[in-house]
């Protein structure tokens, strides 16, 4: 018998392995945000291993999405966007080492209109059927 939690599990996995490369990337994207909110929730309420886990986890993430950048590619804005998940990455670090929510909403605020514009862009490209 297949329980609703494998049936879940499988469909995640099966989404994965069939998104075209910019839906993929938004699906990080929104992972991360959710990671961050759920991190900041966290702390607010003083639950300090949840959210440690959920900056561990936005840090694998953004640190994702910094390694799939062509670091070689002509596309001029490269070395800005590979600043940028530095910064994330130093921000998530300091959120998770003092325990400071400031440095989530930071994140927040350069994420959000990051997801926004990756969204978009995958929405706009022809569906493959």
């Amino acid at each position: 018998m297949t329980t609703p939690t494998a049936l879940r599990k499988r469909y995640a996995r099966e989404s994965v392995s069939t998104a075209s490369p910019a839906r993929l990337v938004t699906m990080l994207y929104d992972r991360l945000l959710r990671d961050l909110f759920t991190a900041d929730a966290a702390l607010e309420r003083a639950d300090l291993q949840v959210a440690h886990r959920e900056l561990i986890h936005a840090q694998e993430i953004v640190q994702e999405l910094r390694a799939g950048l062509d670091i070689t590619s002509t596309w001029e804005g490269v070395a800005g966007l590979a600043a940028l998940y530095d910064y994330l990455l130093t921000e998530l670090l300091a959120a998770n080492v003092n325990k400071d929510r400031s440095h989530i909403v930071n994140c927040q605020q350069v994420v959000e209109p990051l997801a926004d514009a990756w969204h978009e862009a995958a929405n706009a490209q022809p569906q493959v059927r």
